[in-house]
Formats: structure tokens, sequence, C-alpha cells
């Protein structure tokens, strides 16, 4: 095996597992969902302005600005109800409902995007449906809106991804990062003073602690993770890159048991569904080769 593509295996594996630490680092980091998410897009923003090149920037079309600033906002949202999940149920169940995407992406990208409905796609999304059943078949019942909000996250998630896939081709990646994330912050920031007001829950300004935990998933698990994924793609095709970013939640609920000791939460029927759910998300991309060839 060649030694750049060995690097690529290696940089997209890292990368992966530092996308699974962001629920861990989710439920450590004390503060609201809301605030962990309005610091994390401000910081991600401000480590962006140190790698774009603004001629690109620049050169983005107005149209096109203004779509890319409506991606940003359901990214935030999507973070947003993700640490929410976290908050209400625990990391490993948010990790679960991001699985469903597979299925969620097969329903609403060929609306999105106008294209045919592939019958394996829905057929391997159904899947998930006892598995998401066993999983909340014998939850506490106040964990259960923490998985209604971990699958609306889910929701927008896919519909950011198939958004971002019109543009991912037409635009400088990093300037889109940008543009996404400054977008999110504003987004944040206009929620910031009903949430101030209206909540219970008004902690804002983070401890020391928390400062370490944020600095780690804005360095790390966005900004680092992003351009490690980016270069890997350079060497890698489509279908392993997908296959190894499939590996999100079974390194963050590895993570969730070593770190937050959540197993003690979960029973037997839990992780009975996440073998049947990721199952069903393994087999998305094999098929999906089998049957586009």
């Amino acid at each position: 095996m060649d030694k750049s593509v060995k690097r690529a295996y290696l940089q997209i594996h890292l990368a992966v597992l530092l996308f699974g630490l962001t629920a861990i680092l989710g439920d450590l980091i004390k503060v609201s969902a809301l605030s962990i998410v309005w610091w994390r897009v401000l910081l991600t923003s401000a480590s962006f302005l140190f790698l774009v090149n603004f001629k690109h920037l620049k050169s983005i079309p107005r149209p096109v600005l203004f779509r890319l600033f409506g991606v940003g906002a359901l990214i935030a949202l999507h973070w947003l109800t993700f640490y929410g999940s976290i908050k209400y149920a625990n990391a490993s169940i948010a990790l679960v409902c991001l699985a469903t995407t597979s299925f969620l992406t097969s329903i609403f990208e060929p609306l999105i995007l106008k294209q045919k409905f592939k019958s394996y796609e829905v057929m391997i999304g159904l899947i998930i449906i006892p598995g998401m059943w066993l999983i909340v078949s014998d939850l506490e019942t106040d964990m259960m809106l923490g998985v209604y909000i971990g699958l609306t996250s889910a929701l927008l998630a896919t519909i950011f991804s198939i958004l971002n896939k019109k543009y991912i081709d037409q635009i400088e990646t990093k300037s889109m990062a940008l543009v996404e994330m400054f977008s999110s912050f504003l987004t944040m920031s206009l929620m910031l003073p009903f949430y101030l007001k209206y909540s219970t829950e008004v902690q804002f300004w983070m401890d020391g602690r928390d400062w370490i935990y944020m600095g780690i998933l804005v360095l790390g698990c966005t900004t680092l993770a992003f351009l490690l994924n980016l270069e890997s793609l350079k060497h890698l095709s489509a279908f392993t890159s997908n296959l190894i970013i499939n590996l999100e939640p079974v390194y963050g609920i590895i993570l969730a048991m070593l770190i937050l000791n959540e197993h003690r939460e979960l029973n037997t029927n839990f992780y009975i569904g996440v073998v049947v759910i990721l199952t069903s998300v393994f087999l998305h991309p094999f098929l999906k080769k089998k049957f586009d060839k």
C-alpha cells in the first residue's frame, strides 16, 4: 500500500474518532446546549479565518452566499438539537439517533435533488425501525425526550448534508466552511437573548475545565477533524471514506462507555438495537456500490 494511502487511512480514522468525541465533550461541558453551540461556532469561525483564502471567499456568487447562510443556520440547529439530546438523554443515545441519517438521506435526497428513489436504500433504511424500537422500548420516560430531539438532529444533519452536496464542487471548501460557521454563529446569537430571558438554566459562561473541553471540541473535533477528513479524501475513494465515516457512532459509543460509564445506564436491548442500526448503516455503501454499477 502506498505511503500516502496509509497516511490517508490514519487521517480519516483520526478524524472520525474526533467526530465521535464531540458527543462526549458535549456531556462533559456543564453549560446548556445553546451555550455550547454558541461558543463552538464563534471559536470555530475564528479558527477558519487563519485558513481561508479571501480571494476564494470574495468569488462566491451572492445568491450562493445567501444559500450557504441558510445551510449554516441548519447546521446551528443540528448542533443545538444534538447537544440537547445529550443533555436530556445521554451521548450514546444521541449518537445512535444520528446513525439514522442513512435512512433519512434515502428519503430526502431524491426529493431535494429531484432524483429517482433507490428502492434498496429505502429497504435498508427500514431495518432501522426495529433497531430504534429495541432502543426505546425500555428507556426511562425522561430519556424519551432526548430520543425525539436526537432524531430531529439527525433530520437536520441529513438536510444540510444534501444541500452541501450541491455546492461542494463549485466552492472552495474552507471558504464554504467559514461562511456556514459564521452563519451558525449569527443564528445562535439571534436566539441567545430569548434564551437568557426565558430559560431557567442561565449558566452561559464556562468555568476553567469547561474551557479546556471547549478548546478540544473547537480545535480538535471541528477544525483539525475537518482538515484531516479533507486531506484524506485526496487519496481515498468516496466508497472507502463513507464506510469509515460510518464508524462515528461506534467510536462515540465506545468512548461513552470508557469515559462516561454510560453502559451502566443502558440495557441489553439498547445494544442489540445499536447492532441492528449499524448493520443497516454498513450495508448501505456496499449495496450502493453494487447497484450503482
